[in-house]
């Protein structure tokens, strides 16, 4: 299937830089129905548009599929250095600096949880 390209997609030449990064990060244990570069893709579409994860337009890999190498991609890392992500935005040429990233990230992060407590979904 084709991908619609948009504006906060990076080329495919910017991803080869960080594929081994992100590619190195999880084992391999079946081969992945969706290319890295448009779960990656998806995360700067999600980042760059402030979307919410159900908003995630339909020719992305699920909103399930993206948020699981999100969460994957920003766990903190055992010696105190960027997360997976981080490096991989900061490699991938974003003009922002590691305060915004650090802000939009976690602005995603946390995206649904107001209106789950809102409307009082789950225990939290």
């Amino acid at each position: 299937m084709t991908r619609k390209h948009y504006p906060s997609d990076i080329s495919r030449e910017q991803f080869e830089l960080i594929r081994p990064l992100l590619a190195g990060s999880r084992k391999k244990t079946a081969p992945s129905k969706w290319d890295l570069y448009d779960i990656f893709c998806a995360i700067l579409y999600l980042l760059k548009n402030a979307a919410t994860w159900r908003a995630l337009p339909g020719d992305f890999p699920s909103p399930s599929t993206v948020r699981y190498h999100f969460d994957h991609w920003t766990k903190v890392q055992e010696d105190g250095t960027e997360s997976l992500l981080e490096q991989a935005l900061k490699k991938s040429g974003g003009a922002r600096t590691r305060e915004q990233r650090t802000a939009a990230l976690d602005e995603l992060l946390h995206r649904g949880r107001t209106k789950r407590q809102e409307q009082r979904y789950g225990a939290m």
